[in-house]
């Protein structure tokens, strides 16, 4: 288990092809968006921070009766959102995997116009 900061977070989500970052919401939330679609929000004024992922609604469940520290997404849809107390409680690799899995799943829900797209700017044409 460890504390991650808002810097790794941010590294991690910004690596990801096509995704960007801003402040739609006003100061104090960041969202990373993949091609102006959101796959994660966190609440950079919060102690712990809070990181908001989409999940699928079945594995949402099974991960917020695991962890204390996951729990519905805070001012999101909750069966499709769950937010991570970033308390140093949850192990890293977990919380990287349900990064990857927040991204992957708007992804999949994009147009295979957009994904052509995405596929464009992840080879840097």
């Amino acid at each position: 288990m460890s504390l991650l900061t808002l810097e790794e977070i941010k590294a991690t989500c910004l690596a990801k092809a096509g995704s960007s970052a801003g402040y739609p919401f006003g100061e104090g939330t960041l969202v990373f968006k993949v091609l102006d679609r959101m796959f994660a929000l966190i609440s950079e004024d919060e102690n712990p921070l809070r990181l908001n992922l989409k999940c699928d609604p079945e594995d949402a469940q099974a991960l917020r009766a695991q962890y204390p520290a996951i729990i519905p997404g805070y001012h999101m849809n909750k069966r499709h959102w769950n937010s991570l107390l970033l308390d140093g409680s949850l192990p890293e690799k977990l919380v990287h995997e349900l990064i990857d899995h927040s991204y992957q799943l708007v992804v999949a829900k994009m147009s295979q116009a957009q994904q052509r797209k995405l596929r464009a700017v992840d080879r840097g044409s």
